[in-house]
């Protein structure tokens, strides 16, 4: 009785909140209104008063321009919480935000996405930081999973899905069925990882030396890894390694595909890996339904169609994969009972 009481009533007095908590992005996911807040996951801290100054777009213009008394640092790296103290501030600041379209009286009910196979301690040190930037209640859900419910895959049923999430600090490779994951691989390979190629390459090439802003921005701007229609340029400028002085150069889509190649051979190298261990069943089912892509990652031109060739199996990305993970927390809010089985559990007492 108490516990349908509780079921029937909190959620007039508190908000449900999903959290996409990226190592490159944060997106927050708000029951009734969907998501309401996309910001990246950077922090500015003023070393002087210990006060953080800014968040998300404002703290990310700041990277690589701030003078000695404050710093924009990314709290997160490969997908996990490397400073606590400014993931919470980051957090705290990103629910408060949400949570103006709706105020209620307690704290929220929040289920937070992590890459599969994450330890312990990383999960805890996440669980910690979200109930100290306010939250009464935390969940905590493995993103591939998060993410196949957010692009409706049907995991629930004894029928086999592949997905690989490609987010900023990790891709996650899984194949679910029957509401969990079957196998599954979290490999480094991801858009930040993608940013340092193209930085060493114009290094290398060019002797100039770039930003990771200018590199993210000349990849999402030209980066594919198939031969388009015709060759794409765009300027970058930089610093002249032999001069140190500035200068401008134009790279070409080309130029973008060779850098980043040997991380695309090395995670479509992955992809095989997980395949090849996945039952003979579920393979069959993954044949004649193909690899679903998701994340941010997922929008590199081509790279669809280069892993169908190489992987003998269709491939295709998502409907808006930046979101999927968000959505799929959404999902879950919607009928926590129902998911509950899905959730990661991790021991309370480490």
């Amino acid at each position: 009785m108490i516990g349908r009481l509780k079921r029937k009533f909190l959620p007039l007095l508190s908000n449900d909140i999903g959290i996409d908590l990226g190592t490159t992005n944060t997106l927050v996911y708000l029951r009734g209104k969907g998501i309401v807040v996309t910001e990246p996951s950077v922090v500015a801290v003023n070393h002087k008063t210990g006060q953080v100054v800014a968040v998300g777009t404002e703290a990310k213009n700041m990277l690589g321009r701030t003078p000695g008394h404050l710093s924009a640092v990314k709290p997160l790296v490969d997908g996990v919480i490397s400073d606590f103290e400014a993931t919470e501030e980051m957090l705290a600041y990103l629910m408060n935000r949400a949570q103006r379209l709706q105020k209620k009286l307690l704290g929220p009910r929040v289920v937070i996405g992590v890459p599969s196979g994450i330890t312990n301690v990383e999960i805890r040190a996440v669980k910690d930081a979200a109930q100290n930037a306010g939250a009464r209640e935390v969940h905590i859900i493995e993103e591939p999973i998060a993410a196949a419910l957010g692009v409706r895959l049907p995991i629930r049923e004894a029928v086999g899905s592949m997905l690989v999430d490609i987010g900023g600090g990790n891709t996650d490779i899984a194949v679910l069925s029957l509401g969990g994951i079957v196998r599954s691989k979290n490999v480094r390979i991801a858009g930040e990882k993608l940013n340092q190629d193209i930085i060493a390459y114009v290094r290398s090439e060019f002797k100039v030396l770039i930003g990771e802003k200018t590199a993210e921005d000349v990849k999402m701007a030209i980066g594919s890894v198939s031969d388009g229609a015709g060759q794409r340029q765009a300027p970058i400028r930089g610093r002249d390694l032999i001069t140190g002085l500035p200068r401008e150069i134009v790279i070409t889509d080309s130029d973008i595909r060779e850098a980043i190649s040997q991380s695309i051979d090395t995670l479509v190298e992955s992809i095989r890996e997980v395949l090849e261990t996945t039952p003979p069943e579920i393979l069959s089912d993954i044949i004649r339904d193909g690899v679903t892509l998701t994340g941010g990652g997922a929008l590199l031109g081509g790279l669809d169609t280069l892993l169908s060739e190489w992987l003998k199996v269709s491939v295709r990305v998502a409907d808006d994969p930046l979101t999927a993970v968000a959505r799929g927390t959404g999902v879950i809010l919607e009928n926590l009972e129902l998911h509950r089985d899905m959730l990661t559990e991790y021991d309370d007492d480490i």
